[in-house]
């Protein structure tokens, strides 16, 4: 039977390495409070485009004429960008093109993100993923539509494309980016702390950030160790199934929660770790 302390603490003893920049703080928090040790190496960065010539060339192309339709697939994303305008003083007015538009979003945190600003979506994509929401514009539709595209931390040309040949119009925003860490050497160690067994778990709350996390063990001659230690030992926790997408196509075991929120993935860590102990 487990102990009080080991209800209360279940991650004492173990290791998490944690890859994300956005809400660090939080997450590695409700990680330490049950008993990690946290090693803290972001693999990304994400920078903000306020001041960005595309970003403002993008608002207005959206305020130059209407549009049909607006996809919005971040709510940090959408948020930026009314953020953004507002600083270019024409936050209303671009908040006002939403309004008269067919709205779609790519799930909870999008739908909360323009709910916040008084817009009403007309759809939310169940799973949370973009192919969701490209089938369903195309299965309605998109041939001379204007679309406005929220993209996330990176282009998403097949989207795009997809909507540009099924004959829509696409005006594509990006309101934030993602880039190489700061300190690629943090990165590293974890890699090496991973590969040498003293990392029992990583988590991981981005696609980029698990990608990224591959290109640098590549680039620094650790691609085959870590890919083994993470198929054989470490335990890869992944906030959902678009984030856990670059580890699965290199064939690496991940856990996901049925909940695709932060505190779903705490949770979750909590639970498998010591179940992994247990069963070994």
């Amino acid at each position: 039977m487990r102990s009080m302390t080991d209800q209360q603490n279940p991650l004492v003893g173990y290791t998490v390495g944690v890859t994300a920049e956005r809400r660090a703080d939080d997450f590695i928090t409700a990680l330490e409070r049950r008993g990690a040790t946290v090693r803290h190496a972001p693999t990304i960065r994400i920078v903000p485009l306020v001041d960005d010539d595309q970003l403002r060339a993008a608002t207005d192309a959206v305020l130059a004429e209407p549009i049909d339709l607006a996809v919005m697939t971040t709510g940090q994303g959408f948020r930026g960008w009314v953020a953004a305008a507002r600083e270019w003083g024409v936050g209303d007015a671009l908040l006002r093109r939403f309004d008269a538009a067919r709205l779609v979003v790519r799930g909870p945190k999008a739908k909360g993100a323009v709910r916040g600003d008084g817009l009403t979506e007309e759809w939310s994509a169940p799973a949370e993923t973009n192919a969701e929401v490209l089938d369903y514009l195309l299965e309605r539709g998109v041939a001379g539509l204007r679309i406005a595209v929220q993209l996330h931390g990176a282009p998403l040309p097949e989207f795009v494309g997809a909507l540009t040949d099924a004959g829509a119009s696409v005006v594509e925003s990006q309101p934030y980016r993602w880039l190489p860490p700061l300190d690629v050497d943090a990165v590293i160690r974890l890699v090496d702390d991973a590969i040498a067994g003293d990392v029992d778990a990583l988590a991981f709350t981005s696609a980029p950030a698990a990608a990224n996390l591959l290109v640098l063990a590549r680039e620094h001659g650790r691609d085959e160790p870590l890919l083994a230690a993470m198929r054989e030992r470490v335990l890869c926790a992944c906030v959902g199934p678009v984030t856990a997408a670059p580890l699965v196509e290199r064939d690496v075991p991940v856990a996901q929660p049925e909940r695709q929120r932060l505190g779903a993935l705490v949770k979750l860590i909590a639970a498998e770790l010591p179940a992994r102990k247990q069963v070994s």
